[in-house]
């Protein structure tokens, strides 16, 4: 029988961190509002927010849920007939059910506008990270921060969140409005931080700007450039990253960097300890 989620084969990464769990990382990017299977074509049957829910509990279930860290890479909305009728409220509601312990923003979660992001985004039970764009001067500055900090498997995470070049990619209207950072020097300013001054034994970019090939910064070209960053979870380019692919750092560590593809067909693990 056919599997219903395909899953990127899981990889032990040995970052060095203080605890002796094991920690579970799950990862999914791009989903766009697809909640029902694929019906058609090579990839019919896979896909589908229960099975996904389905997964992710069997998961939990295997390694504990105090272990498990489930992530999204941006663009949640956006897509099918759900995100056009329901305004993008299932989409939230569905975070909320899976119990996701992080998300960053995508560029399709500004497409109903920054009001309207703000509104869905008061309900969401998790926190959004997005560290290169200022919120502060809008009502979703409410419910975004530059990062999170999680514990999980006895391990302290800190998540920062990167956000594609949006002039690019949402509304001239939208896109002037929102201040931007500059991408390498905030992640390298946080991650920084969240090393030294909080102490996280693991620090994760949850980025949406591509694995490669996009303009501006992306996944590949960032970690050259960074410092103090374990592992980049990506998205945005819907990249179906088989295997890990590395990239050495400024002080010539190998920073693994993830992506899942698109539509929630496939979702990643990882185990780090």
């Amino acid at each position: 029988m056919r599997k219903l989620i395909l899953v990127l084969a899981a990889a032990l990464l040995c970052l060095g961190a203080s605890a002796q769990k094991t920690l579970t990382i799950v990862h999914v990017n791009d989903t766009h509002s697809h909640f029902d299977p694929v019906r058609a074509g090579s990839n019919a049957g896979l896909g589908g927010a229960v099975e996904r829910a389905a997964f992710v509990d069997s998961v939990r279930r295997a390694d504990g849920k105090r272990n498990v860290l489930l992530l999204h890479a941006g663009d949640f909305s956006q897509g099918t007939s759900y995100f056009t009728e329901l305004h993008g409220d299932i989409e939230i509601d569905v975070i909320n059910a899976m119990g996701y312990d992080c998300v960053t923003l995508g560029n399709h979660e500004f497409d109903n506008g920054l009001e309207e992001l703000a509104r869905r985004l008061s309900s969401l039970k998790c926190p959004v990270v997005c560290a290169n764009y200022d919120f502060s001067p809008f009502e979703a500055g409410k419910y975004i921060t530059p990062y999170a900090i999680v514990k999980k498997a006895g391990m302290k995470i800190g998540i920062i969140g990167l956000l594609t070049d949006i002039t690019r990619v949402v509304s001239r209207e939208i896109a002037d409005r929102l201040p931007r950072f500059d991408t390498v020097e905030v992640l390298n300013r946080w991650a920084k931080y969240l090393k030294e001054e909080e102490q996280c034994d693991l620090v994760i970019a949850l980025t949406h700007i591509g694995f490669t090939g996009e303009p501006g910064i992306n996944d590949t070209g960032l970690v050259p450039q960074a410092r103090n960053v374990d592992l980049v979870v990506g998205g945005h380019s819907h990249t179906f990253l088989k295997d890990i692919v590395y990239r050495t750092d400024l002080d010539g560590k190998a920073v693994p960097i993830v992506q899942d593809g698109e539509w929630g067909l496939q979702m990643g693990v990882l185990k780090v300890r």
